[in-house]
């Protein structure tokens, strides 16, 4: 198989073995009420209060899912949500004490995974290295999309 093939399924692979991190980091912190998918939303709302729509955008999340995930965290109490000021039909969301007592939880642990793994397999150098080189595929992608050309 080729690397341009390959690639969009290792990195499926990496966000499926990433979700199964956080389910076994759930479960070690007690924290049944939510998933995997839904905890990694509340990692990627961070501090910010936004609408829906720009959460999804943010973790270019499928709509339909985004919203059902949104749904179920405002009513295990993890999402506060307002009407927007600006635009009525918006909702805006942000995290609740709940939330935030939880994330930063669930992110010392994956921190704390981070830095063993680092320190396991090689270089932060290296780590970085990767990171850079997917930045920089992903907005080659995004160019793509956007205006037909990279």
């Amino acid at each position: 198989m080729t690397a341009d093939l390959e690639l969009p399924r290792m990195l499926e692979r990496m966000h499926r073995r990433y979700l199964d991190i956080l389910q076994v980091e759930l479960k070690r912190l007690a924290i049944r009420d939510i998933n995997p998918v839904q905890a990694f939303m509340l990692l990627d709302m961070g501090d910010d209060e936004l609408t829906i729509q720009e959460l999804v955008d943010r973790g270019y999340y499928v709509r339909s899912n985004a919203l059902y995930n949104i749904k179920k965290l405002v009513d295990a109490g993890y999402f506060s949500q307002t009407r927007d000021p600006h635009d009525r039909r918006a909702m805006r969301i942000g995290l609740t004490e709940k939330a935030r007592g939880n994330c930063g939880k669930l992110k010392a642990r994956l921190d704390e995974l981070a830095a063993k793994v680092a320190k396991r397999d090689g270089p932060k150098a290296d780590y970085e290295a990767v990171h850079a080189a997917l930045r920089a595929l992903e907005r080659a992608w995004d160019d793509y999309i956007r205006y037909g050309n990279v």
